[in-house]
């Protein structure tokens, strides 16, 4: 089914009679499988408002990601959460749209300074399991009364509802950009040196490492300063006094490059193997990738926000998430999503980080609220 009118989506939703699988443009295709009818918000297509002045846009959930970019290029502004394009990493294809990415809160390098895809959504419309049309929030960013059912729709994956619209404040392109590299640095010196910088007053935008086999050769640890080309090249010129001290430095375009390919996780891309994704404190990265690596060798290493964001590519196999058990005194606390496996570890593992009781008492209750039916998307997220 692809609904074109909200009506139509509403209709559609209270007429089913089984599970439906709710679907963007299908590129992140994360977590179990899901039987059911497809039901796309791909008819919900284009921008209804968009106010460059007031850095506010307007779109149909449907609306592809590319069509967003480049109307905000046009006026110099962009979405400064820098959403990340999963295609590459999970093999899909597909148009990834605006909904898909709030559905799943898809946030790039740069959030570590601006913060995630939630934190840039200041309204949605969206049905819930039982067709009502439901909204919260609107065009400015204090204006929610009451729950704050945005904040609560970005990263459900379509289980509370389908979007049919959303509205988001936008932020201006920088004049230039540059990045810091340095090679040969193992987790922990990578850390270290990116927490330092991010402690700065320099206002980094980008702190992220490959590990030698991700990168093709030496270690990579990058740094990203944005902004006005004057103000770039002042701190540029003090990190590499202090912090930074030898760094090769890259600018312009080849530096967009280098965090286009870390956003995207590229350096696992067209490989075999299970990718996994943890968010955990920065300053843990290290014990967690030694971990992974003990059970795991061969294991390949791409870290994001400063260390806070951990993507392992590793042989197919049994659950790998870290615990008080493996790590003895070094417990770790975050989350782990398997992002990427093949179709019997799907089904046997949990995808996503399982809910605590009283996680899994609040989330049975939202789930009773807004789809007392369960035919949304509970059996992608393994609820």
């Amino acid at each position: 089914m692809i609904p074109e009118t909200e009506e139509d989506l509403a209709e559609a939703i209270r007429a089913a009679s089984g599970n439906l699988r709710i679907q963007g443009g299908g590129t992140r295709d994360i977590g179990q499988s899901i039987t059911g009818e497809v039901l796309s918000t791909a008819g919900l297509a284009g921008v209804t408002l968009y106010e460059p002045g007031a850095l506010t846009l307007v779109a149909k959930a449907g609306t592809a990601l590319a069509e967003i970019e480049a109307l905000l290029a046009r006026e110099g502004q962009r979405l400064p959460f820098e959403p990340m394009d999963h295609r590459g990493l999970l093999g899909t294809s597909g148009t990834p749209t605006i909904g898909g990415v709030v559905a799943a809160n898809v946030s790039g390098p740069r959030r570590i300074q601006v913060g995630a895809a939630r934190d840039f959504t200041l309204g949605v419309r969206f049905v819930d399991g039982t067709g009502a049309v439901l909204k919260n929030g609107g065009r400015v960013m204090k204006n929610v009364t009451g729950y704050d059912l945005v904040k609560l729709m970005a990263g459900s994956w379509g289980t509370l509802g389908v979007m049919s619209e959303v509205s988001l404040k936008v932020g201006a392109i920088p004049e230039t950009e540059a990045t810091l590299i340095a090679h040969g640095l193992d987790v922990s010196q990578a850390v270290a040196a990116l927490s330092a910088a991010l402690g700065s007053p320099f206002d980094i935008s980008g702190a992220g490492h490959l590990d030698g086999a991700a990168s093709g050769g030496e270690s990579e640890t990058r740094i990203r300063i944005e902004g006005l080309a004057g103000s770039v090249a002042y701190r540029i010129e003090r990190l590499r006094e202090g912090i930074c001290a030898g760094w090769e430095l890259v600018e312009g375009a080849m530096s967009a490059a280098l965090w286009q390919e870390l956003r995207d996780v590229t350096p696992f891309h067209n490989k075999p193997g299970h990718v996994w994704r943890y968010s955990v404190k920065p300053s843990d990265a290290p014990a967690l990738t030694g971990w992974i690596a003990r059970e795991r060798p061969g294991a390949e290493f791409v870290l994001d926000w400063g260390g806070g964001l951990v993507w392992a590519l590793v042989e197919a196999g049994a659950e790998l998430r870290p615990n008080a058990l493996v790590l003895g005194e070094n417990h770790i606390s975050g989350h782990a999503t398997l992002v990427r496996a093949d179709e019997k570890s799907r089904a046997e593992l949990s995808i996503f980080e399982p809910l605590a009781r009283i996680e899994a008492r609040i989330t049975e209750g939202l789930f009773q609220k807004f789809d007392p039916r369960r035919i949304l998307n509970h059996q992608r997220m393994g609820l």
